[in-house]
């Protein structure tokens, strides 16, 4: 169970929490420009939380590969218009994809509950702070280097290895700084600065993190890997998305975060009732 600041609780253990993205850059790998207007922004958020999503997660900086860091000014900009015209509109919880304290701050004070911070501290360690002051979940994801060059560094030559030190040390910071153990979530971070087989093998041992005793997210919804192995673009690659996210889910993820939520959240239903069947049939 994941308690959010707002008192509401995510039943982790009983079913997977579909997040639901919602990009308002014009840049997105996947889905840049699509809702980059505020009013279209706006109307997407309620599609998403009608198409099933339990989190609806809003992002103002594209962190695709290659992409170059946006000031606190401009990304604030982007996202503070979005959130104002959700307040109120929505039910579910409200994430920000961000890295800085500043935006966190701000979307925190406009409803958001959790912060979802793609360096694990390492771009801005005072987000911590933040999370901890507002007693906000904070999602910490593994990322090499950083998307301008992530794609370009050497691989790790033990990834698993390199994950478990830098989550480690992530959440060392995280707890120093005082956000308790219990809203932590952690994400391996398929996709930032890993090769197409380091992204399966971790997708295939996501066991490896339950050491951590921590929830999991899972991001592989329309990620490169998967056009590297069906050779479709961006807003073709559902199917294969699909598949990545039962296989996450069967291997222990806690939350989902996609672009398709009316169809991702089919089949982690399916997932969901895979595992269920399975348990109830060893008892």
């Amino acid at each position: 169970m994941l308690e959010l600041s707002d008192g509401r609780k995510l039943h982790l253990g009983e079913r997977t929490a579909i997040v639901g993205v919602l990009n308002v850059t014009p840049d997105s790998f996947s889905d840049g420009g699509q809702n980059y207007e505020s009013t279209r922004a706006i109307s997407r958020a309620l599609e998403l939380e009608d198409e099933g999503a339990d989190i609806i997660e809003i992002g103002g900086e594209s962190t695709r590969p290659g992409a170059v860091r946006l000031t606190a000014e401009e990304e604030l900009s982007r996202v503070v218009p979005v959130l104002e015209g959700i307040l109120g509109k929505v039910n579910v919880p409200l994430a920000i994809d961000t890295y800085k304290s500043e935006v966190a701050a701000a979307a925190v004070s406009l409803g958001a509950a959790i912060i979802n911070d793609v360096s694990a501290l390492r771009f801005d360690p005072g987000l911590a702070d933040v999370a901890a002051r507002e007693r906000s979940v904070l999602v910490l994801m593994h990322m090499r280097g950083e998307p301008a060059n992530m794609q370009k560094i050497p691989p790790s030559a033990d990834i698993f290895s390199e994950i478990d030190t830098d989550l480690d040390a992530a959440i060392r910071v995280a707890e120093s700084r005082g956000v308790s153990r219990d809203r932590i979530v952690i994400d391996p971070g398929i996709g930032f600065g890993k090769t197409l087989e380091q992204n399966l093998a971790i997708l295939n041992h996501l066991e490896r993190l339950e050491r951590f005793g921590l929830p999991v997210m899972i991001g592989t919804s329309r990620k490169s890997f998967i056009g590297r192995l069906t050779g479709h673009r961006e807003d073709k690659r559902m199917f294969g998305s699909a598949a990545s996210i039962a296989i996450a889910i069967l291997n222990g993820a806690h939350l989902i975060r996609v672009h398709d939520v009316r169809q991702m959240a089919e089949a982690a239903r399916i997932a969901d009732a895979i595992i269920s069947s399975t348990t109830e049939n060893r008892g």
